[in-house]
Parts: structure tokens; sequence; C-alpha cells
């Protein structure tokens, strides 16, 4: 069994990704080819935000964002611990500085009743993650940031095609960044990301910030990096959303059946999607009590699982200078209880069941 079975997914695309390839070789346009235009009018199209920008990755599409908005030395950008570290690492290498936030205990996003206290006036933004493939309280954290003037930006690497309110990620906020790592609700072969703004001049500084500062070839009207996603990439998505939509109901489909299976286990805490947001289950996670053992017994029964994430940012040795005042037990806690279990659109109901089964037998053993 696979934890994300992107085989079963290939297999099912072979013949229009194969084609999407071919079409590339053909035309050798392997940079900034026409897919990659093409890619960003159905990306922004299906969020409903004006621009889509695609990058080298979501670290990039972070990195790229913070620049376009002038994040400079001192200043200071509210987010979260509990994420992958990419979140802080882009704040921390422009010279900013991450302000932690604890999170919900029942979502793992972040606390939108803390945000407010840690405002001060050098800070310049706040960037929830939209961990687990669910959004955070966005409505709340951009009135915090309208009262206060401040950028909102979403790390929105593993919830593109969910949505708050009716609304997509990715279109909830100043910026929206995702990644296409191939994992991802959507994900290519490789790398790949892509920054969403309804703002022209952000937009705009995106597009020249990811060619070196470029506004034309060899004018460099700013400063930038190298973060275009390349038009192989780009054909793998193009070819992987003609059944985005398919694979969307059936991780809102596989995400019910194991809430369903696991309700009411012992041992087992769900996680919880608020009302008027879905969840696109980027991973599917719950709480464990005694995850350890639980995690070795699903290994040795050939179920494989993860853990994200197990130490917060807050508490990793190259953030420990930035986090001198955090304040974050829920963030803690979580990191000893998450467990995530096998999902992608092709899980079957038998395998489903297998996981199911042998959790249970996991549990039963550790308390037996």
């Amino acid at each position: 069994m696979e934890f994300v079975d992107l085989k079963a997914q290939y297999r099912a695309l072979k013949v229009q990704i194969d084609e999407r390839i071919q079409r590339v070789l053909d035309h050798g346009q392997y940079i900034m080819g026409p897919e990659v235009a093409e890619l960003e009018e159905r990306l922004a199209a299906f969020t409903g935000a004006r621009h889509c920008i695609t990058v080298a990755s979501g670290t990039e599409a972070l990195l790229i964002s913070l620049m376009a908005m002038g994040l400079k030395p001192g200043d200071e950008v509210i987010t979260t611990p509990f994420t992958f570290a990419a979140t802080a690492e882009m704040i921390v290498l422009l010279g900013g500085k991450p302000v932690f936030v604890d999170i919900e205990a029942d979502t793992c996003n972040i606390d939108a009743s803390l945000i407010e206290d840690k405002i001060t006036d050098r800070t310049r933004a706040i960037m929830p993650v939209s961990l687990y493939g669910q959004c955070a309280d966005m409505d709340e954290i951009n009135a915090i940031a309208a009262r206060h003037g401040l950028a909102v930006i979403e790390d929105a690497a593993q919830s593109f095609g969910a949505t708050y309110k009716g609304r997509r990620s990715c279109n909830l906020s100043t910026f929206g960044c995702t990644s296409f790592f191939p994992s991802k609700p959507l994900g290519c072969y490789g790398d790949g990301g892509a920054i969403f703004t309804s703002d022209d001049a952000l937009a705009q500084a995106c597009r020249e910030i990811r060619v070196h500062g470029q506004s034309a070839r060899y004018v460099h009207t700013r400063v930038g990096v190298g973060g275009r996603m390349d038009t192989l990439q780009c054909a793998i998505v193009l070819a992987k959303l003609e059944r985005f939509e398919w694979e969307l109901a059936q991780r809102f489909a596989i995400g019910k059946r194991y809430d369903e299976l696991l309700a009411g286990t012992l041992g087992v805490e769900l996680l919880k999607v608020r009302d008027e947001r879905s969840c696109v289950r980027s991973q599917y996670t719950v709480f464990i009590e005694g995850r350890e053992a639980v995690q070795k017994a699903l290994t040795k029964q050939g179920v494989p699982c993860a853990v994200h994430y197990p130490r917060p940012v807050h508490l990793q040795t190259a953030y420990a200078d930035h986090a001198a005042k955090a304040d974050c037990p829920q963030s803690v806690l979580a990191g000893t209880r998450v467990l995530s279990l096998p999902m992608s659109a092709d899980l079957t109901q038998p395998q489903q069941d297998r996981v199911v089964r042998a959790l249970s037998s996991a549990l039963a053993a550790r308390t037996g």
C-alpha cells in the first residue's frame, strides 16, 4: 500500500500526461513555454483570483510574495509554528521575524483569537497556514489585518481546491500561495507552485521577481530570483486538471468515510472540519494517544503512516532566536499526537478498510 498512490493516478491519466509531455518535447520551449500561460489562466479561473503566477515551488511562492509586499529586515510576520519550516524560513531569509501564534486544538490551524495581541508597530503581515487541507478562519484574520493595515498571505500548500464559505482557497486574502509538490492535492512530477492575487500591482511585482526582477529582457527594475516553474511541470499539472474535480470529490468522500469508520474508536480523536469549510485532506490526520507504539504497529502490518509535524517550528534549533517569547502549548501537544494515514483520491474502500483494521488492532494491542 502507498501512503500517497501516485502510480494509480498516473495509470488513470497516462494518455493525457504522456500527450502533454510529448507536446512540450516537440515544441522545445522548456522555460516559459505556452503551457505556463495556459496553466496560469486555468488556475486563476478555478480559484476566482484575478492573477495566477506559477513559480518554482510552494516555498518560492511564499518568498516572492513577501518580496513583492516589500518585507524588510526587522519586519514581523505573524504565523503558526505548527507547519513545515518553509513558512517561517522565508520570513527569516528576508531578515524578517516570525511571530508565532498557537493553534486551535481541534483543527491545528492558527487560532485567530490570539493574533491581535501579537501585533506591534513592526508587524507587516499575517501568514496563516491552511493545514491538512482546511482553510483557517480567513474572515476573522482578514478583518484583523484590515484594522491594522496588514497584508495576509495564505500558505495554501496543502489546501488547493478547498473552500471557505463558498470561496476557493488561494482567493481569500492578499496572496494565496500553493505547492504542486507531487503528493499535494494537485501535484506535478517535481517541484512547482503558484501565487494568486487580485491586486494588479502585486501580481506584476511577482512576475518580475520570479525572472530576476526583469520588467523586460535585461531590464532589471527590482531585485528578484530565478523562480520560474518549468514548462514540463506545467504540462503535467494541466493534464491532472482534467480529473481534478473528480479527485476532490473522492477526497471529500474518503475523508468522510474515514471519519465514519473511526468515529467513537477508543484512543482516536478526529480532526474537526469547521462549518462552511471543506477539507481536501492533503493528509488524513487524526490524534492518537500513545502514538509511537501505534505507528510502529502500523508499519509492522505494512500500513504506511507519517507525522506532520512532530516538533513545531518554534522549538527547532534554527528558529530558537526568533521564538524566545513564543508560548504555543497546543502546538507542542499536537506534535505528540497527530498521525497521518494513507490518503489519495485513488485509495480504494478495501485499502481503507485495511488501514482502519490495522489501526484498531494497533490500538487494542497498546491497551491490551
